[in-house]
């Protein structure tokens, strides 16, 4: 039975997904009864494993497996990872057939600490995909200078790709450019483009726990809790540009499917704030937005779905200009937290390999 918040936001063309994922998830029924009230796909990251697999014993059983095959940590966790998603792929398969590809992704991450390397990031990337092996996985690459390249080549592969990290408009157009590129190079070559697909996911409270504390040290508590939502506006005029062009049309035309911008890290940070702010404030036509499990539940009981987005759009630039006259850079800020973020994921990384660790030496 469809809740009735989630379609609506799904008839305004946003589509929603879930930002966790675990065995418990997926056993417990919990995950089937998401889906059949209109959720659209998962997403998850180093930071969602390692809380999923240190806090709980689901994957016990598969860690002492690992110590009998003198497995290392990161082979278990990989084991364990790829079991997880291709599970939750299959449960999302019939959202990907009736949707007819538009959804029922689930993604998985290559190693974060890649994210400066791009020919070990396509290796990795394809090395998984194959081991997946599912039509309805997305792989989740960094927007990083050298994460971009690796999208390139993926894409153009046929590969899907979650681009993930990203926080400045300038690392949005890198990535939008190198969707279209790929989709021209599969063009050219006569492959096919309709069942390629690819998000890029564009961060969002991160950067307002930021502003908001510039904005309180300026003393323009009038500005706070406009950063993000300012500057997702800016990604998404981009992406309305692009897809308006006549170079898109042609590819339009051959079946190529438009590169959703995803908003991501949409949990409140702040209390005074609504804690469906960045999921209310960003629904337009042609967007994902993943949310954790805490404001997936908090949107489905009070979120008002509208097309608020194209409303901020009118006051993006406004605002961020206003930002900057008040010292408050938000494209540095942004900048700032893409290593930021590479650095927290790989730490993430390596807490849950250590949680691995410790596992397969009680078990041994």
């Amino acid at each position: 039975m469809s809740h009735p918040i989630m379609k609506a936001t799904l008839d305004l063309g946003q589509s929603l997904w879930l930002d966790y994922i675990s065995r418990e998830l997926m056993e417990s029924g919990e995950l089937q009864r998401h889906v059949a009230e209109g959720l659209r796909g998962m997403t998850s990251n180093p930071t969602i494993f390692e809380k999923a697999i240190a806090g709980s014993t689901d994957y016990d059983s598969d860690i002492r497996k690992g110590v009998a095959g003198k497995l290392s940590p990161q082979e278990v966790f990989e084991n364990l990872a790829i079991s997880d998603v291709s599970r939750a792929c299959d449960m999302l398969a019939s959202v990907y057939k009736d949707s007819k590809g538009l959804d029922g992704y689930v993604s998985l991450e290559v190693s974060p600490k890649l994210a400066h390397d791009t020919a070990r990031t396509v290796e990795e990337a394809q090395r998984l995909w194959n081991r997946v092996n599912r039509p309805n996985l997305m792989i989740k690459v960094p927007g990083t200078d050298k994460g971009v390249p690796a999208v390139l080549e993926l894409l153009t592969r046929g590969i899907n790709v979650n681009v993930t990290l990203l926080f400045t408009l300038e690392q949005y157009k890198a990535v939008l450019e190198a969707y279209v590129q790929a989709m021209e190079a599969r063009l050219a070559a006569k492959q096919e483009l309709s069942h390629i697909a690819s998000v890029a996911s564009f961060f969002v409270s991160r950067i307002d726990s930021v502003a908001d504390a510039q904005a309180e040290k300026a003393s323009r508590k009038d500005l706070a809790g406009k950063a993000a939502i300012a500057n997702a506006c800016l990604a998404y005029e981009h992406f309305e540009s692009v897809t308006a062009s006549a170079r898109w049309k042609k590819l339009a035309d051959a079946g190529a499917p438009v590169q959703r911008p995803l908003w991501a890290s949409t949990s409140t940070k702040n209390p005074d704030y609504s804690d469906v702010l960045y999921v209310e404030e960003l629904i337009a036509p042609h967007t994902v937005n993943t949310l954790p499990p805490q404001t997936l539940t908090a949107f489905k009981d009070h979120g008002k779905p509208s097309l608020r987005l194209r409303e901020n759009m009118k006051s993006a630039h406004q605002t961020l200009a206003d930002l900057q006259k008040s010292g408050i850079d938000v494209q540095q800020i942004a900048f700032d937290l893409i290593e930021d973020g590479v650095v927290k994921f790989a730490k993430s990384y390596d807490d849950m390999l250590e949680a691995i660790s410790a596992r397969l030496k009680t078990s041994a």
